[in-house]
């Protein structure tokens, strides 16, 4: 089985390498956007989320949702079904969620000096030097932020890579000739060793997407089917923490066993999150007062909650648009759209929302507007600190119940 994990510098004359290669070695070429598609097909996530994942943005309120872990490994459950299922070159970023325990995957570097890629986009794809100079370096972030989230490397950092090809020096025979050489190094015709490593490889990722459901800061190996599972990141109740972790692996089919380290990033004093409290996971908090606002966000996160902010509504729209919002606290004097407007149009596109109005300003006329619009609660500033985490698990309450009612 031949298996390759290429990851090239944009306008280093990879396309014709990798056409090559995979002629030669009978190799199905699989893009980070195939891999993407089908995580996306076959664990019904969300594409915006693993886009996000991939260019290394925030997800917003991930400490709860997990959701970039949740991402992580269905990502690698598609890499192993592709190394499990056909002879494949990975061409792209997504090869390097492939562990180093694989010994049996070649990973190659196509790369040239940023100069003759430049040369190479302007001659070849009729780009402008400072057209060809703004796609390299938007690439090039987007290859550097990712082996940096996963390694905390550079993107061309050889230590990366089983073999580095300088495609201003080699030409596409050679380059070929120069993988072929080097495949024969590698254990491809160790069958059982290939089997237990793509197999490890699988169960690890499928632990690994389990795992995403309870926590963060969990990295995960497998060996002949025994887990180690490694808590890099700071909790209270470890020993509860660990049965949680050890139940849940075991729920895994295929895992024989399983073993709990602690990493170099562990230290007590956090919480761990689950999905059992009573408190809203996703509150944006919108008003134009910057310092009330910042201050009213870190005095709920003291509390379990989770937050965003928008200085005014028309951020606020924006934001749920885009991102997965069950609880809003609304101011009504903004500058721009007022809390009246964003109301009313939230309502209307996503009524599930429930939205709390904070205002110093309101009147009782405008209290009846914003409760017969569909508001769940009208509080006056300045409002207890109690009062709003109440009035938020009582609306999250509401929202527990539609979900309930429906399933």
């Amino acid at each position: 089985m031949s298996v390759l994990s290429i990851t090239n510098g944009l306008f280093a004359n990879s396309e014709k390498i990798i056409k090559l290669l995979a002629r030669q070695f009978n190799c199905k070429i699989i893009t980070d956007e195939h891999i993407i598609n089908k995580t996306h097909q076959k664990y019904n996530i969300k594409l915006a989320s693993l886009q996000k994942v991939v260019e290394s943005k925030q997800i917003s309120f991930n400490d709860f949702t997990h959701e970039k872990e949740k991402c992580i490994a269905a990502l690698k459950r598609t890499l192993a079904g592709f190394i499990q299922e056909e002879n494949c070159i990975f061409h792209g970023l997504m090869g390097h969620l492939i562990p180093k325990e694989v010994t049996h995957i070649m990973r190659i570097l196509i790369i040239a000096e940023k100069k003759q890629r430049i040369q190479n986009a302007i001659s070849k794809n009729n780009l402008s030097e400072k057209e060809a100079t703004k796609k390299i370096y938007n690439s090039d972030k987007l290859a550097f932020l990712w082996t940096s989230f996963l390694f905390q490397k550079k993107a061309w950092d050889n230590s990366l890579y089983d073999i580095i090809i300088p495609s201003k020096t080699l030409d596409v025979e050679e380059s070929v000739n120069l993988v072929s050489k080097y495949l024969k190094k590698l254990p491809f015709n160790n069958e059982e060793l290939i089997e237990l490593e793509t197999l490890d490889f699988k169960l690890a990722s499928e632990v690994e997407s389990a795992l995403s459901e309870i926590g963060q800061g969990l990295l995960v190996k497998s060996k002949n089917s025994s887990i180690d599972v490694t808590i890099d990141k700071k909790v209270m109740m470890l020993t509860k923490f660990q049965q949680k972790i050890v139940q849940t692996a075991q729920t895994i089919k295929g895992v024989k066993s399983v073993e709990i380290k602690i990493g170099k990033n562990y230290y007590k004093g956090n919480i761990v999150r689950n999905y059992e409290f009573e408190t809203p996971l996703r509150v944006l908090l919108v008003d134009d007062e910057k310092e009330f606002v910042q201050t009213l966000s870190d005095r709920l996160k003291l509390r379990q909650f989770a937050s965003e902010i928008a200085y005014n509504g028309q951020e606020a729209l924006d934001f749920t648009d885009k991102e997965d919002t069950e609880v809003i606290l609304l101011d009504l004097k903004m500058p721009g759209i007022d809390g009246i407007e964003v109301l009313k149009k939230i309502k209307k596109s996503k009524p599930h929302i429930e939205v709390i109005i904070l205002t110093g300003h309101g009147s009782e006329q405008d209290r009846k507007i914003c409760m017969e619009t569909g508001a769940f609660a009208y509080l006056h500033k300045p409002a207890d600190i109690e009062i709003i985490t109440e009035t938020m698990k009582q609306a999250y309450k509401k929202i527990e119940a539609a979900r309930n009612s429906e399933t």
